[in-house]
């Protein structure tokens, strides 16, 4: 079955950094888009980057030159490199794909910016 491990989140300052990731299992990791997406308290879910089955990167304009979304198809693995963090990008991250008929949702990893 699919399973989305995400991991990496913690306290920064602003202006820090982070590196989170998404341990994939249950699919072929390479053919799949992945999505990061963000859910800060009281507000609506936002889709913050996704990277296709070819590599191609497309992110939200609110991170766009301090986030980088990659992948390592060896490991199975999704990451989000957050740089020059701000208060606003505090958030349960998640990482997500989308199957036939259903999206698959990780636990989350939470970041916070204080």
């Amino acid at each position: 079955h699919v399973q989305l491990v995400e991991s990496g989140g913690g306290l920064v300052q602003p202006g820090g950094s982070l590196r989170l990731s998404c341990a994939a299992s249950g699919f072929i990791f390479s053919s799949y888009w992945m999505y990061w997406v963000r859910q800060a308290p009281g507000k609506e879910r936002e889709g913050v980057a996704v990277i296709d089955s070819d590599g191609s990167t497309t992110y939200a304009d609110s991170v766009k030159g301090r986030f980088t979304i990659s992948q390592d198809n060896a490991k199975n693995t999704l990451y989000l490199q957050l740089t020059n963090l701000k208060t606003e990008d505090t958030a349960m991250y998640y990482c997500a794909t989308l199957g036939r008929s259903t999206a698959y949702w990780g636990q989350g990893t939470q970041v916070t910016v204080s």
